[in-house]
This record gives C-alpha cells, sequence and structure tokens, in this order.
C-alpha cells in the first residue's frame, strides 16, 4: 500500500497523528520545522525524534524529496540544475547572480500547455504540476548553492521557470506561503515574483486570497494580433481582458505592475510596438523589463540588435516609465530567460 506524502499534511493534521499513536503534541511541531525551516528529505535527519517515532513516522508517510540529476556551471557564473522528481520525470531551475542579487529561477510544473512559440518548455508535452513541496525543494537547494558558491543566501525568487504558475495555482499560493511564512523559510513575500501570461480569472484571485508578492505579466506585444500568433492563450483572454483585471489588481493592492517584454526583432521592436506598449500601460503604475530573446533551436525568431532596444526604452522613458533592460544571464548553458526544456 502506498505510503501519504507528509508534506500534504497541516501542522494539525500531524498532531492529531501523534496523538492517535499516543504520542506527545509537540512532536509535530518538531516534525513542521525540519520539513518546512530545515528542508530536510528524510526522516533519519529529524535528530531530535526517538527511532521509535521515525520508525512510526515511515511506517505511515514517505517524504518526496527533488534529487539532483544534472548541474551547469555558465561562464558568467549562472548554475542551472536538473532534478528528478519522485515519478522520473525532470524540471530545470536556475541561480542568478548579479552584481546586488542572488536570484533563484523556479519551475511550476513539467513541461508546460501554453504553447507560446518562443519558449523552449512550450515545445516539451505537459506531463502534470509540481507539488508544494517539489516548488519548495527548489528554492531549499538553489539557497544551499548560493551559500556554496557566493557565500550569500538568495536574495530573490522568481517564479519564472517552466510551466505557468497561474496554471498550478493551488500549489503555487501553497509553496509561497510556506516559503514566506515564520515557520517556514520566512523570505519576504517582497522578494518573491510570480510570472504570468496574463489568466485575468486567475489574477482576480490573488487579490482575494490577499497573495502578497510580486506579479509580473509576460507581455510581449500589446497588440492582440501579434500577441495571438505568440501567446496562443490570448485568443481566449485578450488584452483588454486582461487589461481590466490588471486594474483591478492596482486598484485593490496598490502593487506596481511588472511586465516582461521579450525583444524580437522585426516583430515587436519598433516604434509602433513603444507606442502600443505606452499606451497599454496608461492604466496602471509599470515596470517595463526589456528582455534579450534567447535561441531555442528552430524557429522564426531572432534578437533584437541592440540599438532598437535602447531605442525601445528611450521612447518609454521620455513617457516616464521605469524600464531596465535585462540581459541574458546563462544563455551557453541554456539556462536563460525561455530556454529550460529539460535536454538532458
Amino acid at each position: 500500500m502506498s505510503k501519504e506524502d507528509i508534506r500534504k499534511q497541516t501542522k494539525n493534521e500531524l498532531k492529531d497523528f501523534f496523538l492517535a499513536q499516543g504520542k506527545k503534541a509537540f512532536r509535530a511541531k518538531q516534525v513542521y520545522e525540519w520539513l518546512w525551516q530545515k528542508g530536510v528529505g528524510s526522516f533519519d535527519e529529524m535528530t531530535n525524534l526517538s527511532k521509535d517515532d521515525r520508525q512510526i513516522l515511515k511506517n505511515k508517510f514517505d517524504i518526496k524529496p527533488i534529487l539532483l540529476k544534472d548541474e551547469q556551471r555558465s561562464s558568467d557564473g549562472t548554475i542551472k540544475c536538473a532534478f528528478e522528481l519522485y515519478d522520473g520525470h525532470l524540471i530545470e531551475s536556475v541561480l542568478i547572480p548579479s552584481a546586488k542579487r542572488l536570484t533563484a529561477c523556479i519551475s511550476t510544473q513539467v513541461g508546460c500547455q501554453l504553447g507560446c512559440s518562443f519558449c523552449a518548455t512550450a515545445k516539451i508535452p505537459f506531463k502534470r504540476n509540481l507539488e508544494v513541496g517539489e516548488i519548495f525543494d527548489q528554492v531549499v537547494y538553489l539557497n544551499q548553492l548560493a551559500e556554496k558558491h557566493y557565500q550569500q543566501h538568495l536574495s530573490n525568487i522568481v517564479y519564472m521557470g517552466m510551466g505557468e504558475p497561474l496554471n498550478n495555482y493551488e500549489n503555487l499560493i501553497g509553496s509561497a506561503n510556506i516559503i514566506s511564512a515564520e515557520d517556514g523559510l520566512n523570505f519576504s513575500p517582497k522578494r518573491i515574483t510570480v510570472s504570468t501570461v496574463g489568466m485575468p480569472d486567475k489574477i482576480k484571485q490573488l487579490v482575494k486570497d490577499n497573495a502578497r508578492f510580486n506579479l509580473a505579466v509576460s507581455l510581449h506585444t500589446a497588440i492582440d494580433e501579434k500577441r495571438n500568433k505568440v501567446i496562443p492563450v490570448n485568443k481566449r483572454y485578450n488584452l483588454d481582458q486582461l487589461k481590466e483585471a490588471l486594474i483591478y489588481y492596482h486598484k485593490e493592492t496598490g502593487n506596481r505592475i511588472i511586465f516582461e517584454y521579450l525583444m524580437l526583432g522585426g516583430y515587436n521592436d519598433d516604434q509602433s510596438d513603444a507606442r502600443a506598449l505606452a499606451d497599454f500601460c496608461r492604466n496602471f503604475p509599470v515596470k517595463v523589463n526589456l528582455i534579450e530573446y534567447n535561441p531555442i533551436g528552430k524557429d522564426a525568431f531572432q534578437k533584437s540588435k541592440d540599438q532598437k532596444m535602447d531605442e525601445f526604452k528611450d521612447f518609454l522613458e521620455k513617457r516616464n516609465m521605469i524600464v531596465t533592460i535585462r540581459r541574458s544571464r546563462g544563455s551557453d548553458i541554456d539556462g536563460a530567460c525561455g530556454q529550460l526544456a529539460g535536454k538532458k
């Protein structure tokens, strides 16, 4: 008979379990700390529990940690990790160093269902959503790498790896909550960013659920006809619907919207595209990240020229917008934006 995943148990459920075994209720708190503060992957690591208590846990539960399968280091210091899940599927996560930050880019799904034409993950079949523990484990491991290689803790976490986070809504919220909880990793939610292509109903749900992390939208163009071609879900949720959801989000939270804009040479990088983006952004305060395109194999896109990116940035800044050009990190190991596909 298969055992239950202990990381799906609440603290109260663990307390009830120990009481039913004739044990002290405080054991639940100890186990919870081992799981969610220290991130252990086995019951034998829970050294303040007796062997008898650990055996009781082993008889009833499993811990299903992700396992490192491969690790690559870029010439710029970026580290990409391939992790194997308990059922044999693979995911990738990336540690991205910069002058002021150490950022963990983590995945939420095995593959992706959205089919965005510029993204390598879209080329592989969708398998399943990641569980809370599997998302959490990526953060724990990348933090260990940050300490090992850079003698610092992670400063930021971005849900921008494989998959669409809002299509794994329950586990997204669950993982973000435990990562930021005092009895979890106690990571500031202000340093957590969740990226989505834009699901209006789920964005509104974030407001209702009082989600405290930052919201980034992978916009890539503010022209419906163009967005339909590169982000197929735009045919279901068009820019007007997305705009209405973001207006609601800003009104209720007061938070600035982050737009990710992938610069595709000859497709979305001329002055008319910049003007459309500026018009779209009149509705709420924004920060725009202009992102270098990274090749993903045989595709129809090319990288925008530096001059084009600079002109695009200048156009937006003259309209009092906050704009940053994000240069590629980890592209030589297929660890840059849009390149995660579990090739190994």
